[in-house]
């Protein structure tokens, strides 16, 4: 069984969608795979109650608990390894996914699950990076931006992308409006990513992506 854990910080809308795709095309039975758990780095997380409706292992790790970002890492990677291991062949899950998780991953947890944890960005990678993207969009005079599925290496915003798919700025944008639907897109794209690496599995090699 191919696992599947998933980390958020807030609503978990990101997460939901994927948790829906799941569901539906019923992928424990078809591809061996399922998502196990969700984890949160804030108690109060909206989207640990749907994690719960849907019967998923949850748990939290409040980083402001721990005395070190270092610390936290270390918590994290053993969370993360106990929720996805179980009854995976490797005994570490196959896949985690970043679904609006706000913390920036440390080298040891990335270097823990190598071209296994995924990420989106709410831009045409590696146009605008960092926490402001759509802001700097806008700032910038963009025509367009969007979002971006990519792999999560030790840089911010710097893995390997595996899809994009572009967002027109419209007059009178400003960064609530224009990001709102950059995030439908978002949900849309990072739901029907998991579920193809999922079914096919997810290689990087020489930074270049294959889901087959």
């Amino acid at each position: 069984m191919n696992n599947i854990v998933i980390l958020i910080s807030g609503g978990g809308s990101n997460m939901a969608a994927i948790v829906k795709h799941a569901e539906k095309a019923d992928w424990a039975k078809r591809f061996g795979a399922r998502v196990t758990a969700v984890v949160s780095n804030k108690a109060d997380a909206q989207g640990l109650v749907f994690a719960r409706q849907h019967h998923l292992a949850t748990a939290v790790l409040d980083h402001k608990a721990y005395p070190s970002r270092e610390a936290f890492d270390v918590a994290l990677m053993a969370e993360i390894d106990r929720l996805g291991g179980a009854g995976s062949a490797t005994g570490q899950p196959a896949l985690v996914v970043l679904a609006g998780f706000m913390r920036i991953l440390g080298p040891a947890v990335v270097d823990a699950f190598p071209g296994r944890i995924i990420n989106t960005h709410p831009a045409l990678l590696p146009l605008f990076p960092g926490a402001h993207a759509v802001r700097d969009a806008l700032v910038a005079g963009a025509f367009e931006t969007g979002s971006t599925v990519h792999v999560v290496d030790a840089g911010v915003d710097t893995g390997p992308v595996i899809v994009q798919e572009a967002v027109a700025v419209l007059p009178g944008d400003d960064e609530a409006s224009l990001h709102e639907r950059i995030k439908v897109v978002e949900r849309r794209l990072l739901a029907e990513v998991v579920t193809r690496i999922a079914k096919h599995g997810l290689t990087v090699h020489d930074r270049k992506v294959t889901i087959a």
